[in-house]
C-alpha cells in the first residue's frame, strides 16, 4: 500500500495502481474502495492560491453533505445524509505526496456488473443510456439495465434537486454532462461527480469550460477570443441552465434537443460543431424554424411528456437557447418534473419499451410508445388552491390508478417534496365493485362532495364532476374529478 498525507496531518492508505485518469487528475482507491484519492495531474496545483482556497471552501461553508454545526452547509444531519446521496463530494484534502482530495467511491449501483469484459466494471454514464449505439449493446447483453422510463423520471429529478441545491449557494457545477452525471435506471438514482471544479461567482473562475454538446451557446460562441477578452463568456449559473435541461430532454426523449436534420455550413466537423451549437443552434422542435427537425420521421415529439414540460423546453430552447436570463430555473425544472410525476400511467402492454406514459390529453389516453390504448374509466383529480371564499386556481393535477397514495403535497398547497418532508401516505385510490374509490389512512378533514366527513378508513366515490376537500385546514387543498372514459 501507499500512504498520502491529508491536511490535518492523518494519513490513508491507498492502492498504488491507478484506478483511472481524467483531464486532469489521476484517480487511486483505497484498500477497501470505499474512498478514491484523486491527486491533480499539475504538479503546481498545491502552489496554487486560488485551487486551494476553493477546494477549502467546497469541503467546508458549501458543503451540502456536512451540517453547519460542523462547518458545513447542511441544515442537519439528516439534510447532509440526504445530499451525500446525490454527490460524490470530497471530504478531505491530501497534501503529500501530491495535491488533491478524498472522495466516496462511486456507489455499486452505478457500475456495471455483468456483461462483456468491455463492460463490466465501466461507470454508468448517462450516454449509454441515451445514444443509439450505446443502448442497443445495453439491450443485446444487459438489457434489464435500461431500466423503465419511470426511473428515467425519478434520475431527473434528483440531478435536478442536485442542481438546485447548487445553484440555492450561489454554486455552478459548469461541466453538467453525462460524464459527470452517473445514473442507474434501475433504481431511478443518479449521482453529481466532478464537485472540485465548482464554479464560485466573483470568487473562482471556472477550471473548464465543459463538454461539447452540453455547453452553453454563449460559451461556444466566444470560446475563440482572447481569455481576457470583455466579450468571453464562462460556465456559471445560467450555463448550468442549458446544460439541465439538455440532459432532461436526453434522458426522456432519447435524443439531442439541438440535433436533427440540419448540417451547418462550414468546412471542418470542428466549425460545424461550433455553428450547431453555438451562434447557429436552433431547437429541433422549434415551433417556427422546422429546419432542423429530427431525422427520423416517428420521433416522440416533447408534447408527449405533457404541457408542463413541452412548455419548460420551450423557454429553455427558443427563448433561452440565446438568451440565458430567459432559461427557466432549477426549481422550475423541478417543480415541473414533480407535477408530470403525478400525469404517469402505467402501460399495460407488456411488450412495450418504456412501460410508463405521461397521460398528456383528456381524450383518447394512448400510450406513445407502443401505440397501446388505455381502456376503462381513468379518474384524474384536479387540484385547486382556494384563494378567497369561492375562487380557486388549478394547481396540479393526479393520473389515478390501482393503490395509487396521496401525501401531503397533495394535501396542501404550502408543501413541497423535499428532503425531510412527511412521506406518510395520507389516502389512497382503489377500483373496487366497478368503480374508483378514494380511501382515507391519515386524514383527519376529508369531507365528501356533500360536505359531510369521511373518518379514516372510509372512503369517497371518485365521481366524474365530484368536488371534495382533502382538509378544511389552512393551505388545504379542493378537488375536482374528472373522469376519462377510454
Amino acid at each position: 500500500m501507499a500512504t498520502a498525507v491529508l491536511k490535518d496531518g492523518r494519513t490513508i492508505e491507498y492502492v498504488p495502481e491507478m484506478l483511472g485518469e481524467g483531464a486532469m487528475k489521476d484517480v487511486f482507491i483505497t484498500p477497501d474502495r470505499n474512498s478514491v484519492i484523486c491527486f491533480y495531474k499539475d504538479a503546481s496545483a498545491g502552489a496554487d492560491p486560488r485551487r486551494k482556497q476553493r477546494l477549502e471552501a467546497i469541503l467546508g461553508k458549501y458543503n451540502p453533505t456536512v451540517p453547519r454545526s460542523q462547518g458545513g452547509a447542511a441544515a442537519s444531519e439528516s439534510d447532509g445524509t440526504y445530499y451525500r446521496s446525490l454527490y460524490c463530494w470530497p471530504t478531505a484534502i491530501v497534501v503529500k505526496p501530491r495535491y488533491g482530495f478524498v472522495a466516496p467511491a462511486y456507489p455499486s449501483n452505478f457500475l456495471f456488473h455483468a456483461g462483456p469484459d468491455f463492460l463490466r466494471g465501466k461507470e454508468k454514464e448517462g450516454r449509454w443510456f441515451v445514444l443509439g449505439r450505446s443502448r442497443a449493446l445495453l439491450q443485446r447483453f444487459v438489457p434489464d439495465e435500461l431500466g423503465t422510463w419511470n426511473n428515467y423520471f425519478r434520475f431527473c429529478i434528483l440531478m435536478t434537486r442536485a442542481v438546485m441545491r447548487l445553484h440555492m449557494a450561489g454554486l455552478a457545477h459548469s461541466d453538467l454532462s453525462p460524464k459527470n452525471v452517473l445514473v442507474d435506471p434501475t433504481q431511478g438514482r443518479s449521482i453529481v461527480i466532478d464537485i472540485d471544479s465548482l464554479v464560485v461567482p466573483g470568487l473562482f473562475p471556472p477550471d473548464v469550460m465543459g463538454t461539447p454538446k452540453y455547453i452553453a451557446p454563449e460559451v461556444v460562441s466566444t470560446q475563440h477570443l482572447p481569455l481576457n477578452d470583455k466579450r468571453r463568456r464562462y460556465p456559471n449559473t445560467s450555463t448550468d441552465l442549458h446544460a439541465l435541461p439538455v440532459l432532461i430532454y436526453q434522458y426522456l426523449l432519447l435524443r439531442h434537443p439541438l440535433e436533427g436534420r440540419r448540417i451547418p455550413n462550414a468546412s471542418t466537423a470542428e466549425g460545424q460543431d461550433r455553428l450547431m451549437y453555438g451562434p447557429e443552434a436552433v431547437f429541433c422542435e422549434h415551433p417556427i424554424d422546422s429546419s432542423n427537425r429530427p431525422e427520423e420521421p416517428d420521433y416522440f415529439p416533447s408534447s408527449a411528456l405533457g404541457p408542463i414540460l413541452e412548455e419548460l423546453f420551450r423557454r429553455a430552447f427558443v427563448g433561452g437557447l440565446h438568451s440565458p436570463k430567459d432559461r427557466p430555473s432549477a426549481f422550475e425544472w423541478l417543480s415541473g418534473l414533480i407535477k408530470t410525476w403525478d400525469l404517469l400511467m402505467s402501460c399495460p402492454n407488456r411488450s412495450c419499451s418504456h412501460k410508463w406514459f405521461v397521460v398528456a390529453g383528456e381524450k383518447d389516453v394512448t400510450c406513445p410508445f407502443c401505440r397501446t390504448k388505455l381502456r376503462g374509466p381513468i379518474p384524474v383529480l384536479k387540484f385547486r388552491t382556494e384563494h378567497k371564499p369561492g375562487q380557486s386556481r388549478l394547481d396540479g393535477q393526479l393520473v389515478v390508478y390501482h393503490n395509487l397514495s396521496l401525501f401531503k403535497w397533495h394535501v396542501y398547497d404550502n408543501v413541497f417534496p423535499q428532503p425531510g418532508v412527511d412521506r406518510k401516505p395520507q389516502a389512497y385510490c382503489v377500483w373496487h365493485h366497478g368503480q374508483w374509490l378514494l380511501v382515507n389512512q391519515n386524514l383527519t378533514n376529508l369531507t365528501s362532495p356533500g360536505g359531510n366527513p369521511v373518518p379514516v378508513g372510509q372512503a369517497l366515490v371518485l365521481a366524474d364532476g365530484a368536488q371534495f376537500r382533502l382538509t378544511t385546514e389552512p393551505h388545504g387543498r379542493l378537488v375536482e374529478v374528472q373522469v376519462i372514459q377510454c
